[in-house]
């Protein structure tokens, strides 16, 4: 999943590290995590550098589900829109959790490095396009981000994306210079290693039975042992499971399918010539080119798991109908994973109850949020660091349950279905503005052509003056000047 790699393949789903062992004896530590994602293998790192003890208890393996199983692509920002979020919070407060995001991305890049995680697959750069045509909305959103949120960004008119994104179905996009892409399996694996060089001890196959969270030093129940700890960090996401289904249920579970195609030659890159990655603001594509003639695409959701192989058909209709030229592409791999999306659309970050806390519901923005959180959470315990109080007016929001799911399901078929009906219209009027000024500018030769035949030549300065003949005698059979004029065309004049 890198965006140098030609063994791209095998950093999806192989290259994982050796199976770590299982808690096979009660343990005492200053802090417990529950669940080995990227979240919670920072929250562990930070807090291991910082002269905590700590356990990290993972009911599968390290990465096994979206953590592992996504196109790494590192940007700031958050699930909820930045209007949106201003709205809800403020412009103050609104800048800072942006800049917190920003926070969340440098730390990524520090971390991301071949000298700490080797064959990381560093590039650079990320592009938003638009799928209908807002010129006017990107020139403020522009100036937001840059004047008042301090982000490099760039916006790219629609014949610069389209040099580089060969599809008419995009319009306007903004440039993220800035963002990035990884190995996002190699990273959580490294993140895990670094964690654990910082002396933190991590346990796979170590599923919570259950958490009884009174008293000063929590006590956590594991099938083969029992583990005390001052302060519980909850990071497991959707898969906490029965003993926190209160949790668990705040939570839609949305399942992000994804799919690497075979090598597609030179073909690819006259398709796609922006070696970054690639989102559409509506939030259904994204994708990016690895190993130079690879395809890695995301696009099909669900809010029920579902066998990966069976939405290959789906993305590869979707890669067809954005790029026809590629056609139907071969795929060799699919993948998917299981993202939590809350109500408000921001992570949870922060305290529930005295030594109890949650890093959770990071929707698609999961690298540079899990760093935030992993951050915060870990300076707080050791630290006093009290910003992951800003995240306190996103509450903790029953999702719906069964209901919620089938809500989310046909939000996100509407939403598909309004995105593409937009998209339709917006090129409708691009062909009828293109057309418009095709006929405009034929209307203007015809008349510059007209004006030229009807000018009356006028002779040079100094020459001799010419006396006009006489008026011929006019035929029968010719109309007469004054009759039927109204009738008469100009040769070569508008109709």
């Amino acid at each position: 999943m890198t965006g140098t790699s030609t063994s791209a393949a095998d950093g999806l789903n192989r290259g994982a590290s050796p199976f770590r062992e299982r808690l096979g004896s009660d343990l005492d530590v200053d802090i417990c995590v529950v669940g080995a994602g990227l979240a919670g293998l920072t929250v562990a790192r930070e807090a291991a550098r910082l002269g905590a003890s700590v356990a990290v208890l993972e009911g599968r393996q390290i990465g096994w589900n979206a953590s592992g199983h996504h196109l790494g692509t590192v940007m700031p920002g958050f699930g909820l829109p930045i209007a949106d979020l201003i709205e809800r919070v403020g412009f103050d407060d609104a800048r800072e959790l942006w800049a917190l995001s920003r926070e969340g991305v440098e730390y990524v890049r520090a971390t991301a490095t071949e000298e700490l995680i080797p064959g990381i697959g560093y590039s650079e750069g990320a592009l938003e396009v638009s799928n209908v045509d807002v010129g006017e909305t990107l020139i403020g959103r522009l100036q937001m981000l840059a004047e008042d949120f301090s982000t490099e960004v760039e916006g790219w008119q629609v014949d610069r994306v389209r040099s580089v994104l060969r599809t008419r179905r995009y319009f306007h996009g903004i440039h993220y210079p800035k963002a990035f892409q990884i190995d996002g399996r190699r990273y959580v694996h490294g993140l895990a290693e670094l964690a654990t060089r910082a002396g933190a001890r991590i346990f796979e196959d170590t599923p919570v039975v259950s958490i009884d969270f009174s008293g000063i030093r929590k006590r956590i129940v594991t099938p083969s042992a029992k583990l005390r700890a001052g302060h519980i960090v909850l990071a497991g996401n959707v898969h906490l499971g029965a003993p926190l289904k209160r949790l668990s249920d705040t939570l839609l579970p949305v399942w992000r399918y994804a799919a690497l195609t075979e090598p597609l030659g030179e073909g690819l890159s006259e398709a796609v010539a922006f070696s970054g990655s690639v989102t559409d603001s509506d939030g259904i594509d994204h994708f990016r080119v690895v190993g130079g003639d690879r395809l890695l695409w995301a696009s099909p959701e669900t809010t029920w798991d579902a066998r990966p192989q069976r939405l290959s058909g789906a993305v590869q209709r979707r890669i067809a109908t954005m790029f026809p030229k590629l056609g139907k592409v071969p795929i060799a791999e699919m993948f998917g994973g299981a993202v939590g999306v809350t109500v408000h659309g921001m992570p949870q970050i922060g305290q529930l109850r005295r030594g109890l806390w949650v890093a959770s519901g990071f929707g698609r923005h999961g690298l540079n949020t899990s760093a935030i959180a992993g951050q915060l959470i870990a300076r707080s315990i050791l630290w006093g660091d009290d910003r992951w109080r800003l995240f306190s007016p996103f509450e903790l929001v029953w999702a719906g349950g069964t209901t919620g799911r089938v809500a989310g399901h046909l939000i996100s078929l509407w939403a598909r279905g309004a995105s593409s009906a937009a998209g339709v219209l917006a090129r409708y009027r691009e062909g009828a503005r293109a057309k418009e000024r095709r006929r405009e500018a034929r209307l203007a030769e015809a008349n510059l052509k007209a004006g030229t035949r009807g000018a009356v030549r006028r002779p040079p300065p100094g020459a001799a003056r010419v006396p006009p003949r006489a008026p011929a005698p006019m035929r029968d059979d010719e109309p007469h000047p004054h009759i039927s004029q109204e009738s008469e065309r100009i040769p070569g004049g508008p109709v």
